[in-house]
């Protein structure tokens, strides 16, 4: 070869090597740059699989179906918990209830040490937020670790709901990512959104009604449609990584069971997910490998190129929707809690497999799902070798497969359960009387529903039907004897009752068993206090107020007392002065005094300051929105300063916030007392109506 051919030559095999070279290195860097644009993780709560269009079912969502052209499906992924937070503590966590010890969402918080994967991000140098829309996922409960900004705020306060739960619409909290989003000056952020969509389809009218849950869900693509606009106008849909999962399913009657929590099938436990990359990656693909909540975390990091820390159970899906690659197939662990916790029955662990689920319960179940994925027929007893096998490997996971519990099965409870949902609906709907007769028809078919005893005694002191608040307490004292809470709840029942000695008697053996300086004993010298005080033994009332001491700030119980005292001789004007003192010495503590903001308003009122009054029956009633006392006291002093149309509506309020037949009667009382009778006269005949059933 001539050499000027020759120099030609290896001058354009130079060339060619360096682009493969460069080619290999785009490919190479394309396949393993770190993520940079948004990582956005949306959940729908109770989003059943089974009904969306994308995996078979009929209820159409243009904005998830959009997404999931644009994105990598996963027809088979799993939660680990039919419940909010536990189900969410495994998600962000990457690892499996029984290892976070989150196993129900009451009583049980994320613990401070455990590594959340907003924390692992911020350590990447991701802004983090979190927007929940249910009381469910507050900061309280220890999700909130790691995300620089958190918004848990709920329009209403859990303790008004009888179940202890508030909700935020879900367009609200879309809202507040949009304006987190708009603040950020980099591109390179985490945002978790979770929406209580379907969460909210349930009422007694719409159990038999499968149109009400297929509405929440069009509801719920609503949302994750205003988001993806939002992305899309701010040129950031194509950067972002978008996950839209569910934290678990609903039952929608399948196995009797309506929502969700009690068992682990597969309409509970199997979720849709979708995972859309930056630069439209992987779109349009369908994946068949089973996957599960704790891969979410180990696929983040891998996307962020952020290291993997030790512990997590799950591992990378990004082989799965990059290169359609397959992985090794696992188990999916799944439990449900709730019964036991609630009601004293076994729980149930289960595993899933690419065709069989397991579930250890008081009786072991085994379902084909290639066959039967309705889960109709149970062949524990013809696959024996599938069984074992199955057993031996749940105990290999977790030994000990079952939470401890009764051997009651959950089966054979249902009923009691969904009449128990009804009552709970019922009385956060205001219907307190349909409500309260039910909880007592459960718990005469089953007396040993501590769950329900419980909710009996709330609803029933809200209606100031202290004998069966005091019933109900007895009942749990029985079932719960280590629960000292319970003797407090029956004593303060009694000392309504003006049962001052039994009242009495259950607040010292509290006293004497949890020892003087427990947080228990505390409030039951609180209880012996207001006993000596309406006996009028003001040397033992003195005695009991000095007994509440307040570690971090002075009591204010003693101040309370003399106040109480004053007031009951009326000595009004030296009462307030006390009054005073035990208000600022309360601000400062974390127990409010009963009725204090109500007793310095009448004192006030007593003594014709009629401004300063209002503003102390509106602190009560902030406080205590059901204190029928201090609403009715509001609307006297309106009246009487010529205020005609608010008083009106207060008297109002007193029938909305506190459906009970005291209330009426006081209602009743009050519009006499106002001259007009005919207002009156209706709210007694409507009260006889609304009350005809009660005890």
């Amino acid at each position: 070869m001539a050499r000027p051919l020759r120099f030609t030559f290896i001058l354009a095999l130079a060339a060619f090597a360096t682009a493969l070279a460069a080619v290999g290195g785009w490919r190479y860097a394309r396949a393993s740059a770190p993520v940079n644009g948004p990582i956005i993780l949306i959940s729908i709560d109770a989003l059943r699989a089974s009904r969306l269009a994308v995996f078979g079912g009929h209820t159409k969502t243009p904005a998830i179906d959009a997404l999931a052209a644009d994105g990598t499906v996963f027809e088979r992924a799993y939660s680990h918990s039919p419940q909010t937070l536990p189900a969410y503590t495994a998600l962000l966590s990457g690892r499996l209830p029984f290892e976070t010890g989150v196993r129900d969402e009451v009583g049980f918080t994320v613990k401070r040490n455990e590594r959340l994967l907003p924390q692992m991000l911020r350590e990447r140098g991701y802004a983090t937020a979190g927007v929940v829309s249910t009381s469910r996922l507050r900061r309280e409960t220890g999700i909130s670790q790691g995300f620089e900004f958190y918004d848990d705020e709920m329009p209403s306060k859990p303790t008004e709901s009888l179940a202890g739960l508030s909700r935020r619409d879900d367009t609200d909290s879309e809202a507040i990512a949009e304006r987190w989003l708009d603040e950020q000056t980099s591109s390179r952020v985490f945002l978790f959104l979770q929406l209580d969509g379907p969460n909210t389809w349930w009422s007694p009218a719409a159990e038999s009604d499968p149109q009400a849950y297929d509405a929440a869900l069009v509801s719920g693509d609503d949302v994750v449609a205003r988001l993806i606009r939002y992305l899309k106008a701010h040129q950031l849909y194509d950067q972002s990584t978008i996950i839209l999962l569910s934290a678990y399913g609903a039952g929608l009657g399948s196995h009797g069971e309506q929502e969700h929590g009690l068992f682990v099938y597969e309409d509970v436990i199997h979720v849709p997910l979708i995972v859309k990359q930056s630069g439209g990656l992987g779109g349009g693909r369908r994946i068949r490998d089973i996957v599960q909540h704790v891969d979410l975390v180990p696929t983040i990091l891998d996307l962020a190129k952020a290291p993997r820390p030790d512990g997590l159970r799950g591992r990378s899906l990004r082989p799965l929707f990059e290169d359609g690659a397959s992985i090794d197939e696992r188990l999916v662990y799944s439990e449900a809690a709730y019964g036991h916790y609630h009601f004293g029955w076994s729980g149930l662990a289960s595993l899933t497999s690419g065709r069989f689920q397991f579930i250890a319960a008081p009786r072991v179940e085994l379902y084909d799902l290639t066959r039967d994925p309705g889960e109709r027929a149970d062949i524990a007893g013809d696959s024996a070798a599938v069984r074992t096998s199955m057993q031996d490997a749940l105990d290999t996971l977790r030994p000990g497969s079952q939470v401890d519990g009764s051997l009651a099965d959950p089966k054979d409870k249902i009923a009691a359960v969904e009449q128990y949902r009804v009552a709970v609906w019922l009385a956060d709907n205001r219907q307190w009387a349909k409500a309260l007769n039910l909880l007592r028809q459960i718990v005469k078919a089953d007396p040993g529903l501590s769950e329900v005893w419980s909710q009996l005694a709330e609803l029933s002191s809200r209606m100031e039907r202290w004998d069966l608040t005091a019933e109900a307490y007895r009942r749990l004292v029985e079932l719960k004897p280590e629960e000292a809470s319970n003797r407090l709840g029956e004593a303060e029942s009694l000392l309504k009752q003006r049962k001052f000695e039994e009242a009495r008697a259950e607040a010292q053996e509290v006293v004497d068993e949890e020892g003087p300086s427990s947080m228990l004993a505390l409030a039951a010298h609180e209880i012996l206090a207001r006993v000596a005080l309406a006996r009028g033994d003001a040397t033992t009332a003195r005695l009991e107020a000095e007994l509440v001491h307040q570690p971090s700030a002075p009591s204010p119980w003693p101040a309370y007392v003399e106040g109480r005292l004053l007031y009951d001789l009326g000595k009004y004007d030296a009462a307030l002065s006390f009054f005073e003192v035990a208000g600022t010495a309360e601000s400062a503590g974390r127990r409010p005094l009963p009725d204090l903001h109500f007793l310095t308003a009448d004192t006030l009122v007593r003594l014709d300051r009629a401004s300063e009054a209002e503003e102390e029956f509106l602190k009560e009633l902030q406080e205590n929105p059901q204190n029928a006392r201090a609403r009715a006291g509001l609307a006297t002093l309106y009246q009487t300063t010529g205020r005609l149309e608010e008083a009106d509506h207060v008297v109002g309020d007193l029938l909305a916030v506190t459906p009970t037949p005291a209330a009426y009667a006081l209602a009743a009382h009050l519009w006499t007392s106002f001259g007009d009778r005919q207002r009156a006269n209706a709210v007694r005949a409507e009260a006889r109506t609304a009350f005809q059933h009660l005890p």
